[in-house]
């Protein structure tokens, strides 16, 4: 269900990297929330570094929504960073199963494609 990576990098590192991967490949960078700052911001404190980075590609995303609204739940794509025994891990969920929950065979061409590039971002910031 979900595709892993580790590095040594540091997170901003990473954060920076993927961001760059996204654009590259076509998908554009929705929002990045940093969770320690959130939980902060509610007075919750919350040690562990978590960035969550939100990537789309618009015209995947139209061909998916045009299909199922209900997918709207699902979107955009999330890849997390997070800080874990002293390693920088990287993770998203895998689109193709994802997408499966829905019921729409039709989109298995469309989450292949989304899942391949999300996993060519990921691995280029490793």
């Amino acid at each position: 269900m979900l595709y892993v990576r580790e590095t040594d990098k540091s997170i901003d590192e990473v954060c920076a990297k993927i961001q760059e991967a996204a654009a590259q490949n076509k998908f554009g960078v929705i929002a990045v929330i940093d969770l320690k700052e959130k939980m902060a911001a509610k007075g919750v404190q919350f040690e562990p570094q978590c960035r969550i980075i939100e990537v789309c590609n618009p015209m995947q995303a139209k061909k998916v929504l045009e299909s199922n609204m209900t997918i709207s739940s699902a979107l955009p794509c999330r890849i997390s960073v997070y800080e874990e025994a002293d390693k920088v891990k990287i993770v998203t969920l895998r689109p193709t199963l994802l997408l499966g929950i829905f019921g729409n065979p039709d989109l298995a061409p469309v989450a292949q494609d989304v899942e391949d590039t999300m996993f060519r971002i990921i691995d280029s910031a490793c």
